[in-house]
């Protein structure tokens, strides 16, 4: 096995980590403050994002997307990661699932996104369906060509920017093994349709900059064009293009990780107590030793998972165990390098206390610490019909 990058992929992480230290670094101290992105600097952001050629690197490259495989996107995310998410979501990387799109609704959502010219939220989240998918109470009865959606969304990343959601709605009944269970239909959603509106949402200690909005959806009439991959086969789509999101906050869990250990490892080399320099205390080096150790650790599992999905293998359990530990070694790992740099650590003259505190939401969304542990588990048990 080759763990090298190639010659490609390392100009990826060269120029991505480049456009993170030169274009958002800049503006994460207003923002962290003020809890706003300005207007500006986001389409800034988003113009040289697009300059460079690397706006909408994930999606097809037929349709004027980069095409990049799942190995070389998770290190371009990976490399995003290390900078506040209220501005890297102006780094353009519109929902994967958006390559399910066809007939009209390439033109009208598919390539606008691809060039920028539209931005795309996706819904799921209700205040009673969070890991409960199948929970959800929004619904849409069909009424002739049109659905009638009726519900509300909530904890809906960055829907205050977008210009049109991808919203899952339960479209009906069937019987399972289990029981009667929810048919899930997804739909295009534009802003500005007569009865959905945006509503913003709860004031979040994670991400200031990025925020979470409510949806209300209240009779919105949606044409049957607008519904996504087929009628009532929404779990269908949201299993091939969206489990591989917690592949993203994995490998972002990792480049921000990494990005705490450079600020510790120096200054640990530097600040000197009690004659000497800190790092030299068996206290402190094997912090350090750790940190480094569990961060490669969940970098190549991050690594591993995408390299599976591109040889077309298996790999829920993989990106699941991805997930947890990457998230959770995030957690640690900031903690950590805080304790090295002691009552600094926690002043905003540094990023730290910011990592610090937007990892706790990296264990809960895209499926909490405990739903990939249930993934891991079921997946080593079924076949020995547990």
């Amino acid at each position: 096995m080759y763990f090298g990058l190639t010659d490609e992929q390392q100009l990826i992480v060269d120029t991505v980590r480049s456009f993170v230290e030169n274009e958002i670094y800049p503006h994460e101290e207003v923002v962290e403050k003020t809890g706003v992105v300005p207007s500006e600097i986001g389409q800034e952001i988003k113009q040289k994002c697009i300059d460079i050629g690397f706006y909408a690197a994930n999606l097809p490259a037929e349709h004027g997307g980069g095409g990049l495989n799942h190995l070389d996107f998770t290190l371009l995310e990976r490399e995003l990661g290390r900078g506040s998410l209220g501005l890297t979501v102006f780094f353009g990387r519109p929902s994967g699932i958006l390559a399910a799109c066809e007939g009209d609704q390439i033109e009208h959502y598919l390539a606008p996104a691809i060039r920028g010219e539209k931005f795309d939220a996706l819904a799921m989240t209700e205040p009673d369906a969070g890991s409960d998918v199948r929970g959800m109470k929004c619904s849409a009865k069909q009424d002739g060509d049109d659905w009638v959606v009726n519900g509300t969304k909530h904890f809906i990343s960055h829907a205050d920017i977008a210009d049109f959601v991808i919203v899952f709605v339960a479209t009906g009944e069937e019987e399972s093994d289990r029981g009667s269970r929810k048919k899930i239909t997804c739909f295009l959603a534009d802003r500005g349709t007569p009865g959905f509106e945006i509503l913003p949402g709860y004031n979040s200690v994670s991400h200031r900059g990025y925020h979470n909005c409510i949806l209300q959806f209240d009779n919105c009439r949606l044409p049957k064009g607008n519904i996504l991959g087929e009628l009532h086969r929404g779990f269908e789509v949201a299993n091939e293009w969206l489990y591989a999101t917690r592949l993203t906050v994995a490998t972002m869990a990792v480049g921000r990780a990494r990005r705490a250990f450079e600020l510790a490892l120096p200054h640990a080399a530097e600040r000197r107590q009690f004659g000497k320099q800190i790092g030299k205390f068996q206290g402190v080096s094997f912090k350090l030793a750790d940190m480094i150790t569990e961060i490669d650790a969940a970098d190549l599992l991050t690594l591993s998972a995408a390299w599976r999905l591109d040889q077309g293998l298996p790999a829920n359990r993989e990106i699941a165990s991805a997930k947890v530990y990457a998230t959770e070694m995030l957690a640690r790992v900031s903690d950590e390098a805080i304790q090295i740099f002691g009552g600094m650590g926690l002043m905003d003259d540094l990023p730290l206390a910011r990592i610090w505190r937007d990892s706790r939401v990296e264990r809960i969304w895209d499926g909490t610490s405990e739903i990939q542990r249930h993934i891991i588990s079921r997946e080593l048990l079924r076949p020995l019909g547990g």
